[in-house]
């Protein structure tokens, strides 16, 4: 379980109560701000996958409005034409839908263009926003900088019906892309830089993967966001705090327009912000992570070692551990970082008590029961075993696990010569193997290296129950595959994909702290009951920790191949969170 002793909830996901933005909501609805309404949105732009730390977001949009008895729409900000696509819409609505939220209707803001169209037209015809011929350099240099005046636009005061003209033009094409922009007239001697004479439109000849060749104008996202909320009745639209200084602008542009036209009643829409969700040794900046993909530093959005979600997925997070550890970070106003293994232990907690149980050896070495009992023809004999299929979980059941006279067991659990503390097999040393006998080691077979190759044992068949007759104890119990019912298996065992804990921070470049070896594939062997796990299932694989079966078999391999099935390690059996709560307070009390 996670160690929650600094701070928090007793249980993984519990609210931890009231937060800012809770508080806020209780307070408008109390006041009848809205007409008692909440309703919020989340409003990604289809230009990429969903990561880790979306996930916040969505939580936080969804389970505001549903403890207030509201609504949440998932809208795409789709604005861009260059960068958005239906494959990203796609990806995000399966996203959401994972993660466990059905938003009440899916809109996108691209619906919403003639309307913005027609606002537009109506901040010029009030003097409130005009035409600029200039580049977009001249543009940023003409903003200043903070603290440093801005310089007016030599276009900021042409007339009313020469801007409407150039307007229309540019609509229908008839200028080239990047030639002129439509930018709001507000105060370019505001002290918050987003206040400066913001650009509303820029020409771009490019088709849009929804409105096709229609437009070749396109709204900035501070445009068209506020509106869209205006347009679907958003009461409460809650942003990360790098939107903190479009706030002001977010409620300039509704404030100059006719929301009364709207179809529903009430205050404008309210913009608050809150801490986003990062984490040390992780990167969730979509460039990056364009970057990792396409130069081939990972194998796709969905490789387990990305914070994207499908590739959360497919190494076998559970949504409920996500949205348990969302809850439990709560909603702050300054940003953060978390550890990842904090999410790991809400990932563990969950998967501790769902995931079934089987036996698997990743770096197999033979192990020879020499007195194990034959045929007639000299055959080894085939006894099974019973194996709790989970402990946590008294209805998953039992079953049976062949054991024979000639076994696998991982590399590690022996030791031709013992260090101190090893408890596991070595040269007369006896041990248990899991749902099995006890085993003492007589003998060790190398090879021309002096490497282990096979380890000699014998069984004591008195202690068939797990204990022996005579009460002697053994310090260690390790797990085994029989040799004859292995099924081939490859285990896919993953780092940090940084090895730093803020990437970049060093250089300015996130990718000089790649880690070199994050991920390692093991050829292995696992029970036969390995194969009744589902393609997205995940198991625990017994003292090794908990793996998902993927998708597919190894490889490009396709589903019933001979290929060995693969497993992504979701997590490890130790809690790594609980030793870092467990060494800061030994260097708490130590200081």
């Amino acid at each position: 379980m996670p160690d929650r002793s600094a701070a928090g909830p007793s249980n993984p996901g519990e609210n931890s109560g009231s937060d800012f933005i809770r508080d806020l909501v209780a307070a408008d609805t109390a006041s009848g701000r809205f007409g008692g309404r909440v309703q919020t949105r989340f409003p990604p732009e289809p230009n990429g996958y969903l990561h880790i730390g979306h996930a916040k977001a969505i939580c936080l949009d969804f389970t505001v409005a549903a403890e207030s008895g509201g609504r949440c729409f998932l809208r795409f900000d789709d604005t861009n034409p260059a960068t958005e696509s239906p494959e990203y819409v796609d990806a995000i609505i399966a996203d959401v839908a994972w993660l466990g939220f059905e938003p009440q209707e899916i809109r996108f803001a691209s619906d919403y263009f003639d309307q913005l169209y027609d606002w537009a037209e109506l901040l010029i015809s009030r003097g409130l926003a005009y035409v600029d011929d200039q580049d977009a350099e001249a543009i940023s240099a003409g903003r200043g900088g903070f603290g440093q005046p801005g310089t007016d636009s030599p276009f900021r005061d042409r007339p009313v019906d020469e801007n409407l003209r150039l307007f229309r033009e540019m609509a229908v094409g008839q200028h080239p892309q990047g030639s002129r922009v439509l930018r709001a007239r507000i105060d370019m001697q505001h002290e918050n830089m987003q206040m400066r004479d913001p650009v509303m439109y820029r020409i771009r000849h490019q088709d849009h993967y929804r409105q096709g060749d229609r437009w070749c104008i396109y709204p900035t996202y501070d445009w068209a966001h506020g509106q869209g909320d205006a347009i679907e009745g958003v009461t409460h639209s809650l942003c990360t705090l790098e939107f903190r200084d479009n706030r002001a602008l977010y409620d300039w542009y509704l404030e100059h327009l006719p929301l009364a036209e709207l179809d529903y009643a009430g205050d404008r829409p309210h913009q608050t912000e809150f801490a986003r969700l990062e984490l040390t040794n992780t990167i969730t900046s979509k460039r990056v992570l364009r970057r990792l993909v396409e130069d081939g530093h990972v194998d796709g959005w969905d490789d387990p070692r990305l914070p994207t979600l499908r590739a959360l997925r497919r190494r076998g997070y559970p949504p409920a551990a996500i949205r348990d550890f969302c809850g439990f970070i709560g909603v702050a106003r300054t940003n953060s970082r978390h550890a990842p293994e904090l999410l790991e232990s809400f990932v563990r907690t969950e998967l501790n008590a769902i995931a079934p149980r089987r036996m698997a050896v990743l770096r197999p070495l033979k192990l020879v029961i020499t007195n194990w009992p034959t045929d007639d023809d000299g055959n080894p004999l085939v006894e099974y075993r019973e194996a709790v299929n989970n402990p946590e979980d008294q209805s998953a059941g039992t079953r049976q696990v062949p054991f024979s006279g000639e076994l696998w067991i991982e590399q590690d659990d022996f030791r031709l010569e013992a260090p101190p503390k090893y408890f596991r097999l070595a040269p007369g040393r006896e041990v248990r193997l899991r749902a099995g006998y006890f085993v003492r080691c007589i003998d060790a077979v190398t090879d021309a290296g002096g490497r282990v190759t096979e380890v000699r044992c014998t069984y004591d068949p008195e202690t068939s129950s797990g204990q022996a007759p005579d009460g002697r104890k053994v310090k260690a119990t390790i797990h085994w595959v029989s040799a004859a019912h292995a099924v081939p298996i490859e285990a896919a065992l993953y780092e940090r994909l940084f090895d730093t804990e803020l990437p970049g921070e060093r250089t300015g470049d996130p990718l000089d702290d790649l880690h070199p070896n994050s991920r390692e594939v093991c050829t292995g062997v696992a029970e036969p009951a390995v194969t009744d796990i589902a393609p997205g299932q995940v198991v625990q694989f017994e003292r090794l920790g908990y793996f998902c079966a993927d998708n597919a078999a190894a490889g490009n391999a396709e589903p019933g191949s001979s290929a060995p099935r693969l497993f992504h390690r979701t997590v490890g059996l130790r809690d790594e969170w609980a030793n870092i709560q467990k060494r800061r307070q030994q260097q708490g009390a130590q200081r």
